[in-house]
């Protein structure tokens, strides 16, 4: 490269890096080092802490690594929002007061109950700060979702720290899964690293994800990506998730710490009843797989199974052999 002209640079946030900037840094990451007279047309580099002086030199510039970077930018934004954290206490601190001497209910009570909240990252930040204050019980619901997946994995590994340092105070966990999630190596290695009262039990269908800490804080999603999530904190609407869950609990199958077995009946095993229940409403195998959070292929292999045990040669068929053999009018406690 040379110091010809170049196009104006316009401002731009890290995250959204220009392509001129990303080619030079790619390039210093390659080759060690650019000229400090390349790099002027894009002063993002050193703005952003990618490129730094060489020591030896001053006419050239040095790549930071990546990783490097990147954790001094994360590091910086969570000093931001332990800023702005701060500000919130300070300013709750300063309307306190006015808040008592003003005894007339405002609209603006309920909105404080519900707060959006915005980002993986946020989300996050505000369900630990939930849970380092609280010593009694977690409740969750965990839906057959990014289990498989990098988000998964990180979630998993920042909510199994939270998780054991709440057991480690004496508090309880107790969660409910989908049957499709009872074997699944990450859900099991889970339960053999947490030590302390923690329970799990398992359904065909669960509702969406839920998070309900010491029975005063709960969290849902807000969007279908779960980009967005609303903590909630008025009691109604708490107390109404918890009578949710534990009235699922009730139903549930137990898998930890001690599994029960889900028992056949004629030979059609609790998951085709739940199957044979679902195609009997109507449901395609893509609604049906999405309820009970597996792939279509394998709602079909149970689909496939299910007739073949009832003896059915069609679709048409099968609808019209699970009412004549009852097997719906079957369902047991399976624990």
């Amino acid at each position: 490269m040379t110091g010809e002209s170049h196009e104006p640079h316009h401002e731009h946030g890290p995250e959204d890096l220009c392509a001129t900037g990303t080619a030079l840094y790619a390039q210093a990451l390659r080759e060690g080092r650019v000229s400090a007279l390349d790099a002027a047309a894009t002063p993002c580099l050193t703005a952003y802490g990618l490129l730094q002086p060489s020591v030896g030199d001053l006419d050239w510039l040095e790549p930071v690594a990546p990783a490097v970077a990147l954790h001094q930018m994360l590091d910086a934004s969570a000093q931001r929002v332990a800023e702005e954290r701060r500000w919130e206490a300070r300013l709750t601190a300063a309307f306190e007061p006015l808040m008592q001497v003003d005894g007339r209910r405002t609209a603006g009570a309920d909105a404080a109950a519900v707060r959006v909240l915005s980002g993986i990252p946020q989300i996050n930040e505000a369900i630990s700060n939930a849970m380092a204050d609280a010593a009694n019980e977690l409740l969750c619901i965990q839906p057959n979702i990014h289990y498989g997946d990098r988000r998964g994995q990180a979630s998993q590994h920042l909510s199994l720290r939270r998780d054991q340092a709440m057991l480690d105070r004496g508090g309880r966990i107790r969660t409910l899964y989908q049957h499709t999630q009872r074997h699944l190596p990450l859900v099991r290695a889970r339960y053999e690293q947490l030590r302390g009262d923690a329970e799990a039990r398992s359904l065909d269908e669960v509702t969406d994800r839920l998070i309900i800490v010491d029975r005063s804080i709960a969290f849902i999603p807000a969007n279908t990506d779960r980009s967005l999530a609303l903590e909630v904190r008025h009691p109604a609407l708490v107390a109404y998730f918890v009578t949710t869950f534990e009235r699922l609990w009730r139903l549930a199958t137990p898998m930890h710490p001690q599994a029960a077995q889900r028992p056949s009946l004629n030979g059609v095993t609790p998951r085709q009843r739940t199957i044979a229940s679902l195609l009997v409403e109507g449901h395609t195998d893509s609604d049906i797989a999405d309820r009970l959070g597996m792939n279509v292929r394998t709602a079909r292999v149970h689909i496939a199974k299910l007739a073949a045990t009832l003896g059915s040669e069609s679709r048409a068929q099968l609808g019209y052999l699970i009412a004549e053999s009852r097997i719906l009018g079957q369902r047991e406690d399976e624990h």
